[in-house]
């Protein structure tokens, strides 16, 4: 899928978006419905499955809400605030049972698209820019926003449970609209310092964008740039695991899975570096 700066954003979700948003809820809910244990650990994370699975329940009725256009502070973008802000209001949601999270994430999943339905069929506000904890954005890169963060999360489920994750190259495509509007706020800028560099990222068989870093500066392009001084081209899945921080990208320079080229091909194991996982 190619990000496109023409796509209506006053009209309705792309239907291939509000089922990709309606089959990974559904999938996440299936892995919660098989699980026995819900005090399992989940890899690399601090939280329990049953933490992890009320954390996305309690976002999608966050998304939600913020769809329909009602406010809901929640931090203020930096990592830090959201994880306290996380840590929040998993203490005051005691649920922690399969069955009912694995409800409420399909639930609030479809309350969220018919909230974006209602919106898009009211002139008042179809494409008017929601205040979300990463930024103002609209409806259309909000619905990306919530499909890349229960991706995210549904991996997790899956590592815990030892069961196939539900990330494919189409559900990534649906993801590109949110990563390329998010990245100038999420960028590491004690990594960026005094670096001058343009990056050329193509995904294998799917999209392909720019970065650009300057000054202090930080464009992205939803083309690639000119004259590149490093182009990576990258499987999709390993693209957005390492983007939300569960791959090593070492890992999958190895198993070739992340090939660079251009003037100056180093840069390429820097640039996850340069961004801090949304």
């Amino acid at each position: 899928m190619q990000p496109t700066a023409q796509q209506d954003i006053r009209g309705p979700l792309p239907e291939r978006l509000a089922r990709a948003i309606r089959e990974t809820a559904g999938d996440i809910a299936t892995l919660l419905k098989s699980a026995s244990d819900t005090t399992l650990p989940v890899p690399d994370s601090q939280w329990t499955l049953g933490e992890a699975a009320a954390h996305l329940a309690l976002a999608n009725e966050l998304m939600a809400d913020l769809a329909a256009g009602r406010e809901r502070p929640y931090g203020d973008g930096t990592p830090q605030s959201l994880a306290a802000a996380n840590a929040q209001s998993l203490d005051a949601f005691g649920e922690r049972g399969a069955q009912p999270l694995a409800s409420m994430i399909t639930e609030q999943a479809d309350v969220f698209l018919d909230a974006v339905g209602r919106a898009a069929s009211d002139e008042s506000t179809a494409g008017s820019a929601l205040v979300t904890p990463l930024g103002p954005m609209d409806r259309h890169v909000l619905a990306s926003y919530l499909l890349t963060h229960m991706l995210g999360h549904g991996y997790d489920l899956a590592r815990a449970l030892h069961r196939p994750h539900m990330i494919d190259r189409e559900r990534v495509g649906l993801c590109m609209p949110f990563m390329l509007a998010v990245m100038p706020r999420v960028v590491d800028a004690a990594a960026t310092a005094g670096l001058a560099a343009r990056y050329a990222i193509r995904l294998r068989g799917g999209a392909a964008f720019g970065v650009g870093l300057g000054d202090g500066a930080v464009h992205v392009s939803p083309t690639p740039l000119e004259r590149p001084d490093c182009t990576i081209l990258i499987e999709p899945v390993t693209f957005l695991l390492i983007a939300l921080g569960r791959r090593n990208p070492w890992g999958a320079i190895g198993r070739g899975q992340v090939v660079a080229w251009g003037r100056k091909p180093w840069l390429a194991p820097r640039f996850p570096t340069l961004f801090t996982a949304p």
